[in-house]
């Protein structure tokens, strides 16, 4: 099966697409490369790409494929916040103007990269597919007006899944440090405190990217009539922490720590734990692998590897917004997100 990948080069993309090529999928990538100086660790596995913003996809791009996997995206709330406006043009409208194009191109299968932060405050009961959406920041609101507008282009012909990932863990070639189970850990690892931002009461399921990718191989093995048109929440009932239980999961794994609320934490309006049983009894195929405990221990390696400091994460070369910002003030980004030259 010959599969584009948008996104190919972010936090997911560049764990998914070795997984996918060895599952014998033919893949082709399309990312802007916003992130491309910010690489963690070992190298990214090449692939035929595409280097265009999502934005500016043309429907010769998507001819002759019969997937798209859509990860492409401002991908997490302060990115977002940065700009509501330019989140909803590429998030939500670029996104819904590719499932155009990929429909008009004849590409039968649309995996969409979709969110449970749709369920944002959540609250306390264990949601499903069918619990409402309770979307709080720009990235939220935006997957859902995706999920809404995709699900009425499904034909005979045309069959979009949308996987509601948990919020993701795990080490990638293009890491990202605002994900809270790897930002506790990294804050651990480099100044010994488990720093949490919050009142560490707000329950969220995770699930590493490794596992995400499993989900988004499993939806494209699977039978269309199987996956047409459906939404999965991806993660593990198990995998529904909050958020001062993944801070203990981090204390023990990293030695000689100790836990620290921000002096102004409290509580967070993104609240919500996740019901995913539905992927597991459709999608057999589907075994997640990861929990916590074993994510917040491949963190702690991997950053002992590269001897993180906090200023890494915490500064421009991997803080993504602060990255953003530097590619705009050195000119090489302009305000809508676009190289302006040759980077």
């Amino acid at each position: 099966m010959r599969v584009l990948v948008t996104g190919h080069l972010g936090y997911i993309g560049t764990v998914m697409v070795p997984m996918l090529i060895a599952e014998g999928f033919d893949v082709v990538g399309l990312d802007t490369d916003l992130f491309e100086r910010s690489t963690f660790g070992e190298g990214i596995v090449p692939v035929p790409h595409i280097k265009k913003d999502v934005r500016d996809v043309e429907a010769s791009d998507l001819k002759g494929f019969e997937a798209v996997i859509h990860l492409a995206g401002l991908s997490n709330d302060p990115l977002g916040d940065l700009n509501p406006n330019l989140t909803y043009e590429i998030n939500h409208l670029a996104s819904v103007r590719l499932a155009e194009l990929a429909k008009q191109a004849g590409v039968r299968r649309f995996v969409f990269s979709s969110s449970c932060s749709n369920y944002g405050a959540g609250g306390e009961n264990l949601l499903n597919e069918n619990s409402a959406f309770n979307p709080v920041t720009p990235y939220g609101i935006s997957k859902v007006r995706v999920e809404q507008d995709v699900s009425k282009m499904a034909s005979s012909t045309f069959s979009p899944t949308f996987l509601r990932n948990a919020t993701a863990f795990g080490v990638s070639p293009r890491l990202r440090f605002d994900l809270v189970l790897n930002n506790l850990t990294a804050w651990a690892f480099t100044t010994g405190k488990v720093f949490i931002k919050s009142d560490g009461t707000p329950w969220r399921p995770i699930v590493h990217i490794a596992d995400i990718s499993r989900a988004f191989i499993a939806v494209l093995k699977s039978p269309v009539e199987r996956v047409h048109n459906e939404a999965f929440n991806v993660a593990r009932n198990e995998d529904n922490y909050r958020i001062r239980e993944l801070a203990d999961i981090v204390k023990e794994t990293v030695s000689n720590t100790v836990i620290e609320y921000a002096k102004d934490a409290g509580p967070d309006k993104r609240c919500y734990r996740v019901d995913s049983s539905k992927i597991l009894k459709t999608l057999p195929v589907f075994k997640p692998v990861w929990d916590a405990r074993k994510g917040a221990k491949e963190l702690l390696t991997a950053y002992q590897k590269v001897g993180l400091q906090l200023n890494d994460f915490e500064g421009p070369k991997y803080k993504r917004i602060d990255h953003i910002k530097m590619l705009m003030s050195s000119g090489l980004l302009g305000p809508d997100l676009r190289w302006k030259k040759t980077s």
